[in-house]
């Protein structure tokens, strides 16, 4: 390194650490050094806006107030802080200033003190007034946001055919607002927290008092404060910083877009972790029968609800499950086949020069490569070419005799299955891929070999220590009342146990 770039880096280094040591900083008594922090700490940044004002009847009261363009109300700002501070004539009393302005000078709806540089710079940017005060070692915090929002509307990842239509945004309050609409009880808490060292990024942790587990909620803090990163920009930065099982292919944190969704499971004594500036909550414990869990088996009738739960079952099971087993059968395993269909399979076979274990490799990288282009196209031609392509290529492959009409059928069958399920898309992927290759090495045995992999791996998975699936243990109707299919009302009279100690959901419920 040249001795101009050292000298460079140590510049660079020095600038930094007075730009922290700025940040740490605590707010003083003269104005004027207040605003010459300010002035460094936002320097080159034209966004941020600040104004001195004095009073017209007392010129010793001086302040200077400091916002973020674009995130503040300007009319709130000229009518309710710089006009009543320029004109107020109001007896103000020296010795408690700053409650003397909040009492009788200023009329915005919240108010705040605060006493360091670190605490302006976060309210600045997200989207409150600061204003300093001649004379006070704190600053007041005015509410001032307004900044654009997206309106409130259906999540396109969970479409509801009953029950309520609204979602998430990326307003952390207007989410907020959308839980205690559904919950109206002293009993939610809801406690913020700033994670990210660059982006503070505000969280609100939800959860039922008297219901939710404390031993889960204080693991759950334990997590997050051990989180050092730069920025928290999703929900899956946090879920990948605290879950139970990281290199998992399978969820061990729930994800929604919806409120309903959000208020029942705080309901059953689980927390939710909402962030600010994501519609993605993240809901703990998470169970494994979730996965197959949709908000629609709770607005229909049970029996129906029954039925399409035990189908997206049985959709996961063959969406990993058929090409292995198809492959295992046809290479290895052709006792296994009735001899008609052998017959069948084996005459469309004979003009296909690739070996079956190939031809499932291709077609199934094909219909990802499919999906992932339908998924990312715009909406209004995506599904169109998902669907054309796959016909037009599937067709085109059989008559050319690059693969059997058979295959066609396993990887299409595959394909849908697939979509049954879409909160374990991506481990379906590798699941699928997993068998696939056990079972062209080591035919039915190995497809054998892996779901048994799979199933204990599932039985030795965590939600903040509590299994995701259990197999033991006394059975009775109401542990097993909303799991392989959904119980009337009526008849979910306990809480999971596994969840919450209290477990009284309503009257009679014991058994």
């Amino acid at each position: 390194m040249s001795l101009f770039k050292k000298k460079e880096k140590i510049i660079e280094e020095k600038i930094n650490q007075f730009n922290e040591s700025l940040n740490n900083y605590i707010i003083s008594p003269s104005l004027d050094v207040n605003v010459m922090i300010i002035k460094q700490l936002f320097i080159d940044n034209d966004t941020i806006i600040s104004r001195s004002v004095v009073n017209n009847f007392d010129k010793s009261l001086q302040f200077y107030i400091i916002y973020r363009e674009g995130m503040v109300d300007p009319t709130i700002i000229s009518e309710t802080i710089i006009k009543q501070l320029v004109l107020s004539n109001a007896d103000i009393s020296k010795n408690n200033l700053l409650d003397s302005l909040v009492n009788q000078v200023l009329i915005t709806n919240e108010t705040r003190k605060i006493s360091s540089m670190k605490e302006v710079i976060e309210n600045v940017c997200y989207g409150d007034t600061v204003l300093f005060v001649n004379g006070c070692d704190k600053a007041l915090v005015l509410d001032t946001k307004k900044f654009q929002t997206r309106a409130i509307e259906e999540p396109q990842n969970e479409k509801a055919l009953n029950g309520p239509k609204e979602g998430f945004n990326e307003y952390l309050l207007t989410n907020l607002s959308l839980i205690s609409r559904k919950l109206k009880t002293n009993d939610l808490k809801m406690k913020y927290l700033y994670l990210g060292q660059k982006t503070n990024t505000k969280c609100c942790i939800c959860y039922l008092d008297s219901i939710v587990n404390k031993q889960v909620l204080e693991e759950l803090y334990s997590r997050l404060d051990k989180i050092d990163i730069d920025g928290i920009i999703d929900a899956n930065y946090i879920n990948e910083s605290i879950k139970d099982s990281p290199y998992s292919l399978f969820q061990t944190m729930g994800f929604t877009e919806k409120p309903d969704v959000v208020a029942a499971n705080l309901l059953e004594g689980k927390i939710a972790i909402i962030i600010d500036g994501s519609p993605i909550v993240i809901t703990i414990p998470y169970f494994f029968v979730e996965n197959f869990q949709n908000s629609d088996d709770y607005y229909v009738n049970f029996y129906y609800a029954c039925f399409t739960r035990i189908i997206r079952m049985f959709g996961f099971f063959l969406a990993i499950t058929v090409p292995a087993f198809y492959i295992s059968i046809v290479a290895y395993h052709h006792e296994m086949i009735p001899t008609s269909l052998f017959i069948n399979v084996t005459l469309e076979r004979q003009s296909v020069p690739m070996p079956a274990a190939a031809e499932a490799i291709i077609m199934l990288l094909l219909f990802d490569i499919l999906k992932e282009t339908g998924v990312r196209m715009p909406t209004n031609i995506g599904h169109a070419l998902s669907i054309v392509g796959a016909l037009v290529i599937g067709q085109s492959a059989v008559e050319a005799k690059l693969v059997a009409a058979p295959m066609i059928i396993v990887v299409a069958l595959t394909g849908i299955t697939s979509l049954l399920v879409p909160k374990m898309n991506a481990g379906i992927i590798y699941l699928r891929y997993v068998l696939l290759f056990l079972s062209i090495i080591l035919g039915f045995y190995g497809f054998i070999l892996g779901l048994a992999c799979i199933l204990i791996h599932i039985l030795n998975l965590r939600s903040f220590g509590i299994p995701q699936l259990t197999l033991g243990g006394k059975t009775n109707y109401q542990a097993i009342k909303d799991t392989l299919f959904r119980g009337p009302w009526s008849k979910m009279k306990l809480r999971p146990k596994l969840v919450t100690d209290n477990q009284q959901r309503m009257k009679g419920g014991n058994n």
